[in-house]
């Protein structure tokens, strides 16, 4: 990955698990990823699970967590951006606007990768979200995902909030990534990611299976 620009390795250990569910996943795909930061699992997504016309949804304020420091976030957005116009084949100008991005190597509008961004909290991204949902007539209509990764906030109760409210995007037979299951970071428990984590995955565990449990804890909706 020496062409693009990243300063951080929180991901590399995820695609030994993640290249198990590629061929579980529908002839189409969407993605969602809740936290993305200078986008490097966005940019394994795009080369390694997305598919001509497929498209992934991107949602983080760019702002970082309380465990980010000042330094690390600096110009973060930046490298995020070009990442992905690297991954996607080189920014196409007049194709690109401040949420959207395509690839530029297909020979059709239909065939392109998709990365769509959205700058904003993610209870707001998916907000909007579940309001369409509500207001389609045809539920045909409303896009839903079939891999939805959740890295965001490692607050438990925004944890909690992102999965709930992300849970009926989901298709069945679609997959939820939970990052940081593990994580070893000295906070206070509410302040982690576990927590919540194990609430969600008691309470909806008639409607899941589980898939992976390590660093990340992987479910499956029935």
């Amino acid at each position: 990955m020496t062409k693009y620009k990243f300063t951080q390795d929180w991901f590399s250990w995820a695609p030994p698990v993640w290249e198990q569910l590629i061929e579980h996943l529908p002839e189409r795909r969407s993605f969602l990823e809740i936290g993305s930061f200078e986008g490097r699992g966005t940019v394994w997504i795009i080369e390694n699970m997305m598919r001509p016309g497929d498209w992934i949804d991107v949602v983080d304020t760019w702002e970082g967590g309380e465990e980010h420091t000042l330094e690390q976030m600096q110009e973060t957005e930046f490298r995020f951006d070009y990442n992905i116009d690297v991954a996607l084949g080189g920014p196409e100008y007049e194709k690109r606007t401040h949420h959207m991005r395509i690839a530029s190597d297909a020979e059709t509008e239909g065939k392109r990768k998709r990365v769509y961004k959205y700058k904003m909290t993610s209870t707001e991204m998916l907000a909007r979200k579940l309001a369409f949902q509500m207001e389609v007539s045809k539920p045909e209509y409303v896009p839903m995902y079939d891999f939805i990764y959740i890295d965001g906030s490692h607050i438990a109760k925004d944890v909690l909030t992102d999965a709930c409210m992300a849970w009926p995007l989901l298709n069945k037979g679609g997959f939820m990534v939970f990052d940081d299951y593990l994580w070893g970071d000295a906070r206070d428990i509410l302040h982690r990611p576990k927590p919540a984590i194990d609430a969600f995955v008691n309470i909806f565990s008639e409607e899941i299976e589980m898939v992976h449990m390590g660093y990340q804890l992987i479910i499956r909706k029935k």
